[in-house]
């Protein structure tokens, strides 16, 4: 992501406000922009409906959660896989194969989501047949979005980007309001329109990016035996956001709809609500903390490159060190505050949004969650820039069994103890996440030095940090030494 940062920060150096708001607005949508479409579109619907808790609008709400949730955990492995294979691409200078590799990876996330679609809406769900049609096609152009936000830290131009989802869910919204008719398909399918044009826009804009001639080699195959680590902790990480709610949606208050899907409201709104405190942190690390940092990183390995003195090298190394703690300083005090703020102004809150104060519990504990949350992801995208993948890995393997077993363990304790599994888990797992980073970076030169040394060990094809400049994307397991660097 430093890449965005670094463009970003040009968009940020007009002297007036709206150069300073348009790039973190635009830093959110290039990296959250399915997430953002999802909830605002969601919330403005429901908003429109006057809160309707109709079967109807349940029906319409329960299709687009489900498909978002597990089009999301079905469809990392794809897309942490193709963002190692552009980030590659481009430091050797040939794209060529991008528009290729693009229709490859829309069609990989389809078959992956394809079983579970079709045992949702072909089977499991009691829905009626344009439901069902609605709901199936919806899940795949939500697949879709998750898959193209790849090639997004591609493209220059983040306003066209911005401006793509605001249509798209201007679409959604204003359509589901003037021809939903209180009808969970149709609803459904205006939903779909506006996710079909983001989906047009954002490939025609990643084809006029790339107007390269499309192949028949599959480029990426050797990928996913070389970086399988990536596709597996992909898959865990954005599974284990989830998996509290998947499990507390078998909850004794928790309730089933004709269609059988399965909700539990208060918890499930209180997350969400939590999940958005994270929003100005998220944008501040791409626009701010993740530059700064990177720009000690370049000078540490570019010290090392050009053969500098041990004593150069180890000033470099505590200067890294220093950009980490500052970074998570400056994060922590923005998080901390965002945190501070719902925690104590709940009550506000809800009654604005017309919530039950019986979810407040819940609400403070995901907002305390969501805090601790912004701490792994902060720990993970750094291990990524040290190509740590099997470390990041783990640290996702370990994030899902423990929101999962300590959700359980919350399950069965009763109501006044809801979100504490996710709370904890958040907790224990940045502290796991954090000391991993630490221990790293701690024995940084050595890792620079044996660890990569190509007279040590069998040669490794790496990405290149120069792609971050650029172009960036935290997704990706990143070495420090690039293929041309390592002779």
């Amino acid at each position: 992501m430093a890449g965005i940062g670094f463009e970003l920060n040009k968009m940020a150096r007009r002297d007036d406000l709206t150069g300073l708001a348009g790039a973190y607005l635009h830093s959110l949508f290039a990296i959250a922009g399915p997430w953002l479409f999802t909830v605002i579109a969601l919330a403005f619907t429901t908003y429109l409906y006057g809160g309707s808790d109709s079967v109807e609008m349940l029906n319409f709400r329960g299709v687009i959660v489900y498909n978002f949730s597990f089009s999301l955990a079905l469809s990392a492995p794809v897309f942490t896989i193709m963002t190692r294979y552009l980030a590659d691409q481009i430091h050797v200078k040939n794209v060529t194969t991008t528009p290729t590799v693009m229709l490859e990876s829309l069609l990989l996330v389809a078959l992956c989501n394809l079983p579970l679609a079709v045992f949702f809406y072909g089977y499991y769900f009691d829905m009626p047949l344009d439901l069902r049609l609605a709901g199936f096609s919806n899940m795949f152009l939500i697949a879709s979005v998750w898959c193209l936000s790849v090639y997004l830290t591609a493209l220059k131009n983040f306003s066209a980007v911005t401006w793509t989802f605001i249509i798209g869910m201007t679409v959604a919204v204003l359509s589901a309001e003037f021809y939903g008719h209180h009808h969970a398909a149709t609803m459904v399918a205006c939903y779909n329109v506006g996710l079909a044009i983001i989906v047009f826009m954002l490939s025609g804009r990643i084809f006029a990016e790339y107007p390269y001639h499309l192949t028949r080699k599959f480029s990426t195959k050797p990928f996913w035996k070389k970086y399988w680590e990536l596709a597996v902790g992909g898959f865990f990480y954005n599974a284990a956001l989830w998996i509290d709610k998947w499990i507390m949606w078998y909850a004794p208050e928790a309730a089933q709809l004709p269609t059988k899907m399965r909700f539990f409201p208060d918890y499930d709104s209180a997350m969400f609500m939590a999940a958005m405190t994270i929003l100005p942190s998220i944008a501040m690390f791409v626009f701010a903390i993740e530059t700064n940092f990177f720009h000690h990183y370049r000078r540490f390995y570019g010290n090392i490159l050009a053969h500098a003195s041990l004593r150069r090298i180890r000033q470099f190394h505590q200067k890294i060190i220093a950009a980490i703690l500052e970074g998570l300083r400056n994060l922590v005090a923005l998080q901390g505050v965002v945190t501070f703020l719902a925690i104590v102004l709940a009550p506000q809150i809800f009654e604005r949004v017309h919530m039950f104060y019986v979810q407040l519990s819940i609400f403070r504990l995901g907002a305390l969650g969501s805090f601790f949350q912004v701490l792994v992801l902060f720990s993970m995208i750094v291990l990524s820039y040290f190509d740590c993948r099997r470390a990041n890995m783990w640290i996702a393997v370990f994030y899902f069994t423990s929101n999962a077993i300590l959700t359980l363990l919350t399950l069965q304790a009763g109501y006044k103890f809801y979100g504490y599994g996710f709370f904890l888990s958040s907790v224990v797992t940045f502290f796991v996440a954090a000391s991993v980073l630490l221990s790293h970076v701690r024995k940084l030169p050595y890792h620079a030095f044996i660890t990569n040394n190509n007279s040590v060990k069998v040669p490794k094809v790496h990405t290149s940090a120069d792609y971050f400049e650029d172009h960036g994307e935290f997704q990706m397991g990143v070495s420090h030494l690039a293929p041309s660097q390592q002779k």
